[in-house]
């Protein structure tokens, strides 16, 4: 879940940028390298020759989810997985180490892009953390580093100079078994970002990748590359609690269990798993509470504001069938003066400065929290006033009011990829 929230935070924060006159490009960059994908790699070849959690054999650091004698059942049976825009048909041979790595790290892209489709979310390209070493990209970075005078040699290991650049102690690089740490090709990644043309990149991690921002900007600056200090931006989260029946549903790779997106979109729906995901700061503490997400009342947000476009829906098929507003736009707005609509008029003209200051903060709950603010004032607007009135200025005035409030629910929705529904 994780993930999720990361890909919803991306979703929503490249709507944002596109909002404000960015060309936004979605790039998912998959670790498929180091200690994570070696543990995942010795897991699957273990289970595969039929040892299990529990026996002497397994190590204390190996994943135990069931999940991965799927992938061992499905690697002996030669199978042919995709991911993204690439197949990959396992050898059958679990001797062969690389063979076993690159399928299962297919096999779990493939999970995640059925996560990804039931999200309806889509990216423009997949960068694969390998490629970089496939490339020399990593090489050629440590190469410019040592060449820069912003290493040096240390217990048998490589270390950068990243005290010169703000970090609270150099860093090593290279291990003295001659493995990089994972910073590394963090680096190589962004000097490759930068010279395909990306001034601007967000990055959203979970908060448990704090310590690597001062490492990778100090690896920027010290590669000399013409890269900007600050460079690039981070967006960190939190992982998600999830709570279904009053208890929590444990999340663990290696207890055996986790939560997928397709869990919670089967749990609930897609657009309230998107609006829970975002309604809180990333940095704070989460808990999906499932049994809230598909409540039916006002202590739902999502189906507060969904119901607040629906209710206005209703309305304008009172007036006309086919709720065509375009007569509204030239009506005169003079009858507005009771507090209700005013205090709705007012709401609606926060809109552009939200969505301003919440794409320069890279802080999309702020969306969710307009919103909820929005649904209230129209509530309390419908509550106070009748619409469908005799007086026919009063009535197109009131009418243009909440077919603006309409546009700007669906505009708001459509950003964080949440539905607008006509009839609830």
């Amino acid at each position: 879940m994780g993930h999720g929230r990361q890909a919803a935070l991306g979703d929503a924060i490249c709507n944002l940028y596109a909002t404000q006159g960015w060309q936004v490009h979605r790039e998912f960059y998959y670790n498929d390298a180091g200690v994570q994908i070696d543990t995942l790699t010795r897991s699957t070849q273990l289970r595969a020759q039929g040892v299990k959690p529990g026996d002497a054999r397994w190590p204390e650091a190996a994943y135990n989810g069931d999940y991965i004698q799927d992938i061992a059942d499905a690697f002996l049976a030669k199978a042919t997985v995709r991911a993204d825009d690439r197949a990959f048909t396992a050898s059958g041979d679990i001797a062969d180490y690389d063979n076993v790595r690159q399928f299962a790290v297919a096999y779990l892209r493939n999970e995640q892009d059925k996560d990804l489709q039931a999200f309806n979310l889509k990216f423009d390209e997949y960068y694969l953390e390998s490629s970089l070493y496939a490339s020399g990209h990593v090489e050629e970075t440590v190469s410019r580093l040592v060449a820069n005078g912003k290493t040096y040699e240390k217990d048998g290991a490589l270390w950068l100079k990243s005290t010169d650049y703000g970090d609270d102690k150099d860093r090593v690089m290279r291990k003295s078994d001659g493995h990089y740490t994972y910073f590394v090709p963090d680096v190589a990644y962004h000097i490759q970002k930068w010279r395909r043309g990306y001034t601007k990149a967000v990055n959203i991690q979970g908060t448990d990748h704090h310590g690597t921002i001062a490492r990778v900007r100090a690896g920027l600056q010290a590669a000399d590359v013409g890269i900007p200090e600050g460079y690039p931006d981070y967006v960190l989260h939190t992982m998600v609690r999830v709570v279904k029946g009053g208890e929590e549903v444990k999340i663990s790779k290696r207890a055996g269990s986790y939560v997928t997106l397709r869990d919670l979109i089967e749990w609930t729906s897609k657009d309230a798993v998107r609006f829970f995901l975002l309604s809180r700061k990333p940095d704070t503490e989460y808990t999906f509470d499932v049994d809230l997400a598909i409540a039916q009342n006002n202590d739902n947000p999502v189906y507060y504001v969904q119901y607040a476009h629906a209710r206005i829906c209703s309305v304008l098929r009172g007036w006309h069938e086919d709720c065509d507003v375009a007569p509204l736009a030239q009506v005169d707005l003079a009858p507005l003066t009771s507090e209700s609509a005013q205090q709705l008029m007012l709401q609606l003209a926060k809109y552009p400065d939200m969505l301003t200051a919440a794409a320069a903060g890279n802080a999309p709950h702020d969306i969710t929290f307009y919103l909820r603010e929005l649904a209230a004032s129209y509530h309390g607007y419908y509550d106070a006033e009748r619409i469908l009135v005799d007086d026919e200025p009063v009535k197109l005035a009131r009418l243009a009011l909440v077919a603006a409030t309409r546009q700007v629910l669906a505009n708001g929705l459509a950003l964080l990829g949440v539905s607008a529904p006509q009839r609830m």
